[in-house]
C-alpha cells in the first residue's frame, strides 16, 4: 500500500487482506485505516453456489459492482442476472445479497450510512452496466491544482441524484490510450475508486502511480486526485476506473449539465 503525505493511500489488490465471513471471503480495502468516516470498500469473494446476504446492510446505502464471475442479485424484492461490470444499488431501509453461479463471483462493496437530512430516492434504479452511456460527463478540466490535458476521458453516471441515490454514486471513467480524467478534489467528499479494466496510473496528492485491474484509490476531503491512460498505441486496450466520492459532489452533475435533485 502505498500512503500519500496527506490523507490518501493507493491499495493494491495483491495487498488485501481476506478474512471469512458467513462462508465467503471479506476484506476491507478502504475504511477508518485509513482516516475514512463517510465511505468504505469491502472486496468480497462468493464461492459457487453461496449467497452473500450481509445483515446490516439495511442500515446502509449499498452499491456493488460486479469484478469477476456472475450469478445474481437482489435489492429490495427486486432481483436480476449479474456479470462482470454489472451493478447494483440498494439504497438504506432494503437488503441486498449476491448469490454467485459455479465459477464464483468478485464484487466490490461501497458502504456509507446517511449523513443528517439524507432520504432515500423515492424509486431509485437498483440494477445497471458500467458500460451503460444513458448520462454521461465529458471534456472534464479538473479543478485547477494540475495543468489539465485536453484529451479527455468520457465519465459514465450509473447512480447518482438522477437515478435515486441520496448520497453514495457510482461513475465509470473510460479512458482510451492518451486520455485523462483530469486532476481535481472534492472539498466535502471522500473518494474512493477501482481498476476496473486495463492499465494505466492513478494520481493521487502530487504525483502519478502505475496501476492494474483490482487496485483502489482512496482520497480525502481536498486531496487531488485523477486518472490517466499512459498508453501510446492508438489502437490499445482502454482504461477504465469505477467509483465516485462519497457523499455525491454536485461538481460534477453541473459540469455534465445534469440536475442535481435526488429523484
Amino acid at each position: 500500500m502505498t500512503v500519500a503525505a496527506v490523507p490518501g493511500a493507493i491499495v493494491r489488490a495483491d495487498e488485501l487482506r481476506f478474512r471469512v465471513q458467513d462462508g465467503c471471503e471479506v476484506a476491507t480495502a478502504v475504511g477508518p485505516a485509513l482516516g475514512a468516516h463517510l465511505v468504505r470498500l469491502d472486496v468480497v469473494r462468493v464461492p459457487a453456489g453461496t449467497t452473500w446476504r450481509p445483515a446490516d446492510s439495511p442500515e446502509e446505502e449499498n452499491v456493488v459492482v460486479v469484478f469477476d464471475g456472475r450469478g445474481t442479485a437482489t435489492s429490495g424484492a427486486e432481483r436480476a442476472p449479474v456479470e462482470r461490470a454489472g451493478t447494483v444499488y440498494a439504497p438504506t431501509g432494503d437488503a441486498y445479497a449476491l448469490s454467485a453461479g459455479d465459477g464464483g463471483l468478485v464484487a466490490y462493496v461501497w458502504r456509507s450510512r446517511l449523513l443528517d437530512g439524507r432520504r432515500p430516492g423515492s424509486a431509485p434504479r437498483r440494477f445497471s452496466s458500467l458500460w451503460n452511456q444513458e448520462t454521461q460527463l465529458r471534456g472534464f478540466s479538473g479543478t485547477g491544482e494540475v495543468a489539465a490535458s485536453d484529451r479527455t476521458a468520457t465519465m459514465n453516471f450509473l447512480f447518482w441524484p438522477g437515478t435515486g441515490t441520496p448520497q453514495l454514486c457510482l461513475h465509470c471513467g473510460v479512458m482510451n490510450p492518451g486520455e485523462y480524467f483530469n486532476v481535481h478534489v472534492h472539498p466535502e467528499s471522500e473518494e474512493a475508486f477501482i481498476v476496473i479494466e486495463g492499465t494505466g496510473q492513478l494520481y493521487l496528492a502530487d504525483r502519478w502511480y502505475d496501476a492494474a485491474p483490482g487496485d483502489v484509490l482512496y482520497a480525502a476531503p481536498g486531496v487531488p486526485h485523477g486518472t490517466r491512460h499512459d498508453g501510446q498505441d492508438p489502437d490499445g486496450p482502454r482504461f477504465a476506473t469505477c467509483g465516485g466520492p462519497t457523499p455525491f459532489d454536485p461538481v460534477l452533475y453541473q459540469r455534465a449539465g445534469v440536475s442535481t435533485e435526488v429523484k
